[in-house]
Protein backbone atom coordinates (compact mmCIF):
# COMPACT_ATOMS: atom_id res chain seq x y z
CA UNK A 1 0.00 0.00 0.00
CA UNK A 2 1.01 3.51 -0.56
CA UNK A 3 2.70 4.78 2.24
CA UNK A 4 1.87 8.56 1.08
CA UNK A 5 -1.59 7.52 0.57
CA UNK A 6 -1.93 6.30 4.04
CA UNK A 7 -0.32 9.34 5.74
CA UNK A 8 -2.63 11.79 3.75
CA UNK A 9 -5.47 9.83 5.41
CA UNK A 10 -4.33 9.91 8.78
CA UNK A 11 -3.35 13.64 8.58
CA UNK A 12 -6.91 14.51 7.05
CA UNK A 13 -8.46 12.79 10.23
CA UNK A 14 -6.05 14.53 12.56
CA UNK A 15 -7.28 18.32 10.54
CA UNK A 16 -10.51 17.46 10.85
CA UNK A 17 -10.75 15.85 14.57
CA UNK A 18 -12.47 18.79 16.00
CA UNK A 19 -15.02 18.58 13.69
CA UNK A 20 -15.59 15.17 13.90
CA UNK A 21 -15.83 16.31 18.09
CA UNK A 22 -18.43 18.76 17.49
CA UNK A 23 -20.57 16.08 15.32
CA UNK A 24 -20.41 13.63 18.00
CA UNK A 25 -21.45 16.16 20.34
CA UNK A 26 -24.37 16.91 18.27
CA UNK A 27 -25.54 12.79 17.73
CA UNK A 28 -25.17 12.65 21.76
CA UNK A 29 -27.21 15.93 22.19
CA UNK A 30 -30.52 14.56 20.71
CA UNK A 31 -32.08 11.72 23.06
CA UNK A 32 -33.00 8.39 21.91
CA UNK A 33 -33.77 6.85 25.09
CA UNK A 34 -35.91 3.28 24.22
CA UNK A 35 -38.01 2.53 26.13
CA UNK A 36 -39.97 4.67 24.87
CA UNK A 37 -37.74 5.12 21.80
CA UNK A 38 -39.04 7.93 19.14
CA UNK A 39 -36.07 7.61 17.80
CA UNK A 40 -36.68 8.82 13.87
CA UNK A 41 -36.24 12.65 14.43
CA UNK A 42 -32.52 11.52 15.64
CA UNK A 43 -32.61 9.24 12.00
CA UNK A 44 -33.87 12.62 10.50
CA UNK A 45 -30.99 15.14 11.90
CA UNK A 46 -28.24 12.55 11.07
CA UNK A 47 -29.56 12.62 7.60
CA UNK A 48 -29.95 15.97 7.86
CA UNK A 49 -26.31 16.22 8.96
CA UNK A 50 -24.57 13.87 5.96
CA UNK A 51 -26.15 16.41 3.82
CA UNK A 52 -23.59 18.69 4.50
CA UNK A 53 -20.75 16.36 3.28
CA UNK A 54 -22.43 16.04 -0.18
CA UNK A 55 -23.82 12.77 1.03
CA UNK A 56 -27.67 11.76 0.72
CA UNK A 57 -29.24 9.17 3.60
CA UNK A 58 -31.92 7.19 2.26
CA UNK A 59 -34.72 7.05 5.24
CA UNK A 60 -36.11 3.66 5.93
CA UNK A 61 -39.03 3.95 7.90
CA UNK A 62 -40.36 0.67 9.81
CA UNK A 63 -44.18 1.04 9.56
CA UNK A 64 -45.47 2.90 12.35
CA UNK A 65 -48.04 -0.29 13.21
CA UNK A 66 -45.33 -2.97 13.67
CA UNK A 67 -43.18 -0.37 15.45
CA UNK A 68 -45.90 -0.02 17.93
CA UNK A 69 -46.62 -3.70 18.20
CA UNK A 70 -42.95 -3.88 19.39
CA UNK A 71 -42.93 -1.69 21.84
CA UNK A 72 -41.38 1.60 20.18
CA UNK A 73 -42.89 4.90 19.25
CA UNK A 74 -40.67 5.21 16.28
CA UNK A 75 -37.88 4.27 13.82
CA UNK A 76 -36.38 5.26 10.73
CA UNK A 77 -33.00 3.43 9.47
CA UNK A 78 -30.96 5.00 7.70
CA UNK A 79 -28.59 3.89 4.67
CA UNK A 80 -26.25 5.83 2.92
CA UNK A 81 -24.91 4.47 -0.19
CA UNK A 82 -21.12 5.15 -1.64
CA UNK A 83 -20.33 3.30 -4.48
CA UNK A 84 -17.04 3.59 -5.86
CA UNK A 85 -17.13 1.05 -9.11
CA UNK A 86 -16.83 -2.36 -9.92
CA UNK A 87 -14.36 -5.51 -8.58
CA UNK A 88 -14.35 -4.77 -4.81
CA UNK A 89 -16.65 -5.53 -2.19
CA UNK A 90 -19.29 -3.52 -0.71
CA UNK A 91 -18.44 -2.85 3.10
CA UNK A 92 -21.49 -1.93 5.42
CA UNK A 93 -20.41 0.45 8.51
CA UNK A 94 -23.47 -0.36 11.45
CA UNK A 95 -23.72 1.79 14.16
CA UNK A 96 -26.76 2.19 16.47
CA UNK A 97 -28.53 5.50 17.33
CA UNK A 98 -30.81 3.89 20.24
CA UNK A 99 -29.58 4.04 23.86
CA UNK A 100 -30.64 2.85 27.62
CA UNK A 101 -32.01 5.51 29.27
CA UNK A 102 -29.75 8.05 31.27
CA UNK A 103 -31.00 6.49 34.71
CA UNK A 104 -30.26 8.56 37.91
CA UNK A 105 -26.38 9.30 39.29
CA UNK A 106 -24.97 11.52 36.94
CA UNK A 107 -22.73 14.42 37.93
CA UNK A 108 -22.76 15.56 34.16
CA UNK A 109 -26.16 16.31 32.23
CA UNK A 110 -26.52 12.95 29.96
CA UNK A 111 -27.32 14.06 26.99
CA UNK A 112 -24.86 17.62 27.75
CA UNK A 113 -22.00 16.40 25.58
CA UNK A 114 -19.46 17.91 27.87
CA UNK A 115 -15.88 17.45 26.88
CA UNK A 116 -13.59 17.89 29.89
CA UNK A 117 -9.83 16.28 30.70
CA UNK A 118 -9.96 14.35 27.21
CA UNK A 119 -13.08 12.70 27.56
CA UNK A 120 -16.75 13.68 26.13
CA UNK A 121 -19.38 12.57 28.88
CA UNK A 122 -23.39 11.55 27.28
CA UNK A 123 -25.27 8.61 27.06
CA UNK A 124 -24.17 6.89 24.20
CA UNK A 125 -20.93 8.42 23.89
CA UNK A 126 -19.08 5.37 23.73
CA UNK A 127 -22.22 2.56 22.66
CA UNK A 128 -22.60 3.77 19.84
CA UNK A 129 -23.29 6.75 18.91
CA UNK A 130 -19.23 7.76 18.93
CA UNK A 131 -19.29 5.32 16.08
CA UNK A 132 -21.46 7.68 13.75
CA UNK A 133 -18.57 9.79 13.77
CA UNK A 134 -16.06 7.14 13.59
CA UNK A 135 -17.29 5.79 10.47
CA UNK A 136 -18.83 8.72 8.55
CA UNK A 137 -15.21 10.60 9.45
CA UNK A 138 -13.09 7.07 8.12
CA UNK A 139 -15.09 7.44 4.93
CA UNK A 140 -14.64 10.80 4.40
CA UNK A 141 -10.71 10.75 4.85
CA UNK A 142 -11.08 7.62 2.41
CA UNK A 143 -12.98 9.92 -0.58
CA UNK A 144 -10.98 13.16 0.68
CA UNK A 145 -7.50 10.94 -0.94
CA UNK A 146 -9.03 11.29 -4.54
CA UNK A 147 -7.67 7.57 -5.23
CA UNK A 148 -9.49 5.09 -7.49
CA UNK A 149 -11.51 2.68 -5.09
CA UNK A 150 -13.23 -0.47 -6.25
CA UNK A 151 -16.35 -1.64 -4.22
CA UNK A 152 -18.18 0.38 -1.60
CA UNK A 153 -19.19 2.03 1.26
CA UNK A 154 -22.70 1.55 3.10
CA UNK A 155 -23.38 3.22 6.28
CA UNK A 156 -26.26 1.44 7.94
CA UNK A 157 -27.54 4.03 11.07
CA UNK A 158 -30.44 1.82 12.43
CA UNK A 159 -32.39 2.18 15.93
CA UNK A 160 -33.36 -0.66 17.53
CA UNK A 161 -30.07 -2.37 19.26
CA UNK A 162 -31.72 -2.40 22.59
CA UNK A 163 -35.08 -4.23 21.72
CA UNK A 164 -32.65 -6.63 19.52
CA UNK A 165 -32.33 -5.44 16.25
CA UNK A 166 -35.29 -6.84 14.50
CA UNK A 167 -36.69 -3.60 13.36
CA UNK A 168 -32.81 -2.08 12.96
CA UNK A 169 -30.62 -4.25 10.62
CA UNK A 170 -32.58 -7.20 10.83
CA UNK A 171 -35.29 -5.33 9.00
CA UNK A 172 -33.31 -3.90 6.32
CA UNK A 173 -31.95 -7.21 5.37
CA UNK A 174 -35.16 -9.08 5.75
CA UNK A 175 -36.90 -5.93 3.17
CA UNK A 176 -33.70 -6.71 0.71
CA UNK A 177 -32.50 -3.07 1.06
CA UNK A 178 -29.02 -4.08 1.33
CA UNK A 179 -26.52 -6.91 1.10
CA UNK A 180 -23.73 -5.81 1.59
CA UNK A 181 -20.45 -8.59 1.30
CA UNK A 182 -18.45 -7.39 4.73
CA UNK A 183 -20.01 -5.53 8.07
CA UNK A 184 -17.70 -3.61 10.50
CA UNK A 185 -20.50 -3.14 13.40
CA UNK A 186 -19.88 -0.95 16.18
CA UNK A 187 -17.60 -1.85 18.87
CA UNK A 188 -16.94 -0.41 22.73
CA UNK A 189 -13.47 -1.80 23.03
CA UNK A 190 -10.48 -2.26 21.65
CA UNK A 191 -10.59 -5.42 20.78
CA UNK A 192 -12.16 -6.98 17.22
CA UNK A 193 -15.21 -8.99 18.24
CA UNK A 194 -15.61 -11.62 16.12
CA UNK A 195 -18.02 -13.83 18.25
CA UNK A 196 -20.48 -13.33 21.19
CA UNK A 197 -23.20 -15.10 22.83
CA UNK A 198 -27.08 -16.07 21.62
CA UNK A 199 -29.45 -14.57 24.09
CA UNK A 200 -33.30 -15.99 25.07
CA UNK A 201 -35.47 -13.87 26.34
CA UNK A 202 -38.92 -15.10 28.10
CA UNK A 203 -41.86 -13.91 29.79
CA UNK A 204 -43.45 -15.85 32.06
CA UNK A 205 -47.27 -15.00 33.31
CA UNK A 206 -48.15 -16.95 36.79
CA UNK A 207 -51.99 -16.69 37.29
CA UNK A 208 -53.31 -17.93 40.24
CA UNK A 209 -56.85 -16.66 42.37
CA UNK A 210 -56.73 -12.85 44.15
CA UNK A 211 -58.15 -13.68 47.48
CA UNK A 212 -58.69 -11.25 51.07
CA UNK A 213 -55.32 -11.33 53.36
CA UNK A 214 -57.20 -12.18 55.87
CA UNK A 215 -58.64 -15.30 54.19
CA UNK A 216 -55.57 -16.59 52.27
CA UNK A 217 -56.82 -19.86 51.82
CA UNK A 218 -59.94 -18.50 49.61
CA UNK A 219 -57.36 -17.35 47.14
CA UNK A 220 -54.03 -19.31 45.04
CA UNK A 221 -51.17 -17.58 45.80
CA UNK A 222 -49.45 -16.69 42.52
CA UNK A 223 -46.38 -15.32 44.51
CA UNK A 224 -45.80 -19.00 45.73
CA UNK A 225 -45.51 -20.31 42.51
CA UNK A 226 -43.37 -18.12 40.65
CA UNK A 227 -41.11 -18.26 43.58
CA UNK A 228 -40.76 -22.13 43.39
CA UNK A 229 -39.71 -21.23 39.32
CA UNK A 230 -37.75 -18.88 40.78
CA UNK A 231 -35.84 -21.67 42.74
CA UNK A 232 -35.30 -23.34 39.81
CA UNK A 233 -33.72 -20.98 37.49
CA UNK A 234 -31.14 -19.94 40.16
CA UNK A 235 -30.69 -23.51 41.33
CA UNK A 236 -29.72 -24.40 38.12
CA UNK A 237 -26.66 -21.47 37.64
CA UNK A 238 -24.06 -24.48 39.29
CA UNK A 239 -24.72 -26.29 36.86
CA UNK A 240 -24.51 -23.84 33.79
CA UNK A 241 -21.22 -22.89 35.20
CA UNK A 242 -19.94 -26.06 34.44
CA UNK A 243 -20.44 -25.49 30.23
CA UNK A 244 -17.56 -23.79 29.02
CA UNK A 245 -16.94 -22.03 25.39
CA UNK A 246 -13.96 -22.21 23.88
CA UNK A 247 -14.15 -19.32 22.38
CA UNK A 248 -11.64 -16.66 23.89
CA UNK A 249 -13.31 -14.12 25.75
CA UNK A 250 -16.99 -15.75 26.61
CA UNK A 251 -16.51 -18.17 29.49
CA UNK A 252 -20.06 -20.54 30.32
CA UNK A 253 -24.23 -19.20 30.24
CA UNK A 254 -25.72 -17.49 32.19
CA UNK A 255 -29.49 -17.37 33.47
CA UNK A 256 -31.28 -14.97 35.41
CA UNK A 257 -34.28 -13.23 36.09
CA UNK A 258 -34.41 -9.11 35.59
CA UNK A 259 -37.86 -8.56 36.24
CA UNK A 260 -40.88 -9.45 38.63
CA UNK A 261 -44.46 -7.66 38.53
CA UNK A 262 -47.35 -9.03 40.37
CA UNK A 263 -49.85 -8.48 43.33
CA UNK A 264 -52.25 -5.30 43.76
CA UNK A 265 -51.33 -4.53 47.26
CA UNK A 266 -49.76 -5.33 50.88
CA UNK A 267 -52.98 -7.25 52.21
CA UNK A 268 -54.62 -9.27 48.84
CA UNK A 269 -52.89 -12.54 48.11
CA UNK A 270 -51.23 -12.05 44.45
CA UNK A 271 -53.69 -13.41 41.57
CA UNK A 272 -50.88 -12.81 38.87
CA UNK A 273 -46.94 -12.24 38.85
CA UNK A 274 -44.95 -11.82 35.98
CA UNK A 275 -41.13 -13.00 35.70
CA UNK A 276 -38.67 -11.37 32.77
CA UNK A 277 -36.04 -13.75 32.33
CA UNK A 278 -32.80 -13.74 30.52
CA UNK A 279 -30.68 -16.77 29.35
CA UNK A 280 -27.53 -16.17 27.59
CA UNK A 281 -26.43 -19.00 25.29
CA UNK A 282 -22.82 -19.59 24.40
CA UNK A 283 -21.78 -20.07 20.26
CA UNK A 284 -21.63 -23.53 21.02
CA UNK A 285 -25.47 -24.22 22.41
CA UNK A 286 -28.39 -25.19 19.99
CA UNK A 287 -31.12 -22.22 20.91
CA UNK A 288 -33.57 -24.31 19.99
CA UNK A 289 -32.70 -27.28 22.90
CA UNK A 290 -31.52 -24.43 25.33
CA UNK A 291 -35.50 -22.64 24.85
CA UNK A 292 -36.95 -26.14 25.21
CA UNK A 293 -35.17 -26.80 28.21
CA UNK A 294 -36.46 -23.58 30.07
CA UNK A 295 -39.57 -23.55 29.38
CA UNK A 296 -39.55 -27.69 30.62
CA UNK A 297 -37.94 -26.34 33.85
CA UNK A 298 -40.73 -23.50 34.28
CA UNK A 299 -42.91 -25.74 33.78
CA UNK A 300 -41.56 -28.69 35.82
CA UNK A 301 -41.58 -26.08 39.39
CA UNK A 302 -44.86 -25.73 39.37
CA UNK A 303 -46.15 -29.26 38.00
CA UNK A 304 -49.33 -30.41 40.61
CA UNK A 305 -49.93 -27.09 42.00
CA UNK A 306 -53.62 -26.93 42.43
CA UNK A 307 -55.38 -23.85 40.74
CA UNK A 308 -51.77 -22.57 39.07
CA UNK A 309 -51.85 -22.14 35.47
CA UNK A 310 -48.61 -20.59 33.57
CA UNK A 311 -48.10 -18.93 30.14
CA UNK A 312 -44.80 -18.33 28.93
CA UNK A 313 -43.82 -16.09 26.05
CA UNK A 314 -40.94 -15.62 23.81
CA UNK A 315 -39.47 -11.79 24.11
CA UNK A 316 -36.21 -12.61 22.22
CA UNK A 317 -34.24 -15.17 20.50
CA UNK A 318 -31.00 -13.60 19.68
CA UNK A 319 -28.46 -16.30 17.48
CA UNK A 320 -24.80 -16.09 17.98
CA UNK A 321 -22.32 -14.60 16.19
CA UNK A 322 -19.66 -16.85 14.84
CA UNK A 323 -16.95 -16.22 12.38
CA UNK A 324 -17.84 -16.76 8.59
CA UNK A 325 -15.00 -17.10 5.68
CA UNK A 326 -14.16 -13.42 5.44
CA UNK A 327 -14.06 -12.68 8.56
CA UNK A 328 -11.11 -13.28 9.24
CA UNK A 329 -9.68 -11.20 6.42
CA UNK A 330 -11.66 -8.41 7.80
CA UNK A 331 -10.45 -8.55 11.59
CA UNK A 332 -6.34 -9.66 10.38
CA UNK A 333 -7.03 -5.84 8.21
CA UNK A 334 -8.40 -4.05 11.33
CA UNK A 335 -5.03 -5.68 13.68
CA UNK A 336 -2.95 -4.61 11.24
CA UNK A 337 -3.76 -1.18 10.65
CA UNK A 338 -4.87 -1.34 14.84
CA UNK A 339 -1.16 -2.11 15.35
CA UNK A 340 0.27 0.60 13.23
CA UNK A 341 -2.05 3.21 14.72
CA UNK A 342 -1.35 2.48 18.15
CA UNK A 343 1.70 0.55 18.60
CA UNK A 344 0.71 -2.69 20.29
CA UNK A 345 -1.15 -5.72 18.98
CA UNK A 346 -4.84 -5.73 19.81
CA UNK A 347 -6.88 -8.97 20.38
CA UNK A 348 -9.59 -10.94 18.14
CA UNK A 349 -11.84 -12.53 20.80
CA UNK A 350 -15.69 -13.22 21.66
CA UNK A 351 -17.88 -10.89 24.26
CA UNK A 352 -20.78 -12.38 26.26
CA UNK A 353 -22.66 -9.71 24.77
CA UNK A 354 -25.10 -9.49 22.02
CA UNK A 355 -25.44 -7.15 19.47
CA UNK A 356 -26.58 -6.50 16.13
CA UNK A 357 -23.57 -7.72 14.37
CA UNK A 358 -25.20 -11.29 14.37
CA UNK A 359 -27.97 -10.09 11.99
CA UNK A 360 -25.83 -9.59 9.53
CA UNK A 361 -23.92 -12.90 10.44
CA UNK A 362 -27.61 -14.94 10.31
CA UNK A 363 -27.98 -14.41 6.42
CA UNK A 364 -24.28 -15.22 5.64
CA UNK A 365 -22.23 -12.07 5.94
CA UNK A 366 -19.14 -11.91 7.28
CA UNK A 367 -19.15 -9.30 10.51
CA UNK A 368 -16.92 -7.87 13.26
CA UNK A 369 -17.24 -5.31 15.90
CA UNK A 370 -14.70 -2.95 15.80
CA UNK A 371 -14.94 0.87 16.95
CA UNK A 372 -13.96 3.56 19.21
CA UNK A 373 -14.21 2.48 22.96
CA UNK A 374 -11.20 1.63 25.75
CA UNK A 375 -9.89 -1.10 27.05
CA UNK A 376 -12.50 -2.28 28.96
CA UNK A 377 -15.99 -1.96 28.38
CA UNK A 378 -16.21 -0.94 32.45
CA UNK A 379 -13.92 2.02 31.54
CA UNK A 380 -16.76 3.86 29.59
CA UNK A 381 -19.44 3.35 32.15
CA UNK A 382 -21.35 1.88 29.36
CA UNK A 383 -25.05 2.15 30.09
CA UNK A 384 -24.52 3.83 33.33
CA UNK A 385 -24.13 7.18 34.61
CA UNK A 386 -21.57 9.00 33.74
CA UNK A 387 -20.79 6.91 30.08
CA UNK A 388 -17.73 8.91 28.50
CA UNK A 389 -15.26 7.91 26.11
CA UNK A 390 -11.79 9.26 25.82
CA UNK A 391 -11.44 11.30 22.65
CA UNK A 392 -7.79 10.02 21.91
CA UNK A 393 -9.74 6.51 21.62
CA UNK A 394 -12.84 8.37 18.70
CA UNK A 395 -9.35 9.36 16.63
CA UNK A 396 -7.54 6.71 17.12
CA UNK A 397 -10.88 4.26 15.93
CA UNK A 398 -11.34 6.56 12.96
CA UNK A 399 -7.88 6.03 11.38
CA UNK A 400 -8.21 2.15 12.14
CA UNK A 401 -11.29 1.69 10.30
CA UNK A 402 -10.12 4.60 7.26
CA UNK A 403 -6.94 1.92 6.73
CA UNK A 404 -8.57 -1.06 6.66
CA UNK A 405 -11.26 0.88 4.01
CA UNK A 406 -8.22 2.10 1.85
CA UNK A 407 -6.67 -1.85 1.97
CA UNK A 408 -9.89 -3.38 1.40
CA UNK A 409 -11.35 -1.31 -1.40
CA UNK A 410 -7.98 -0.19 -3.34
Amino acid sequence: MDTNARQQLLDWIDAHFDEEVAFLQSVVRIPTDTPPGNNAPHAEAVADMVRNYGWEAERHAVPQQAVRDYGMESITNLIVRRPYGGGGPTIALNAHGDVVPPGEGWSRPPYGAQVEDGFLYGRAAAVSKSDFATYIFAVRALEALGRPLKGGVELHFTYDEEFGGLLGPGWLLEQELTRPDLVIAAGFSHGIVTAHNACLQLEVTVHGKAGHGAMPETAVDALQAATRILNAIYGQLPELKKIKSTVPGIDSPTMLVGRIDGGTNTNVVPGKVTLKMDRRMIPEEDPVQVEAGVRALIEEAVAGMPGIRIEIRRLLLSHALRPLPGSGQLAAALQRNAKAVLGEDIPAHGTPLYADARLYGERGIPAVMYGAGPRTVPESNAKKADERLALEDLRSATKVVALTLLDLLS
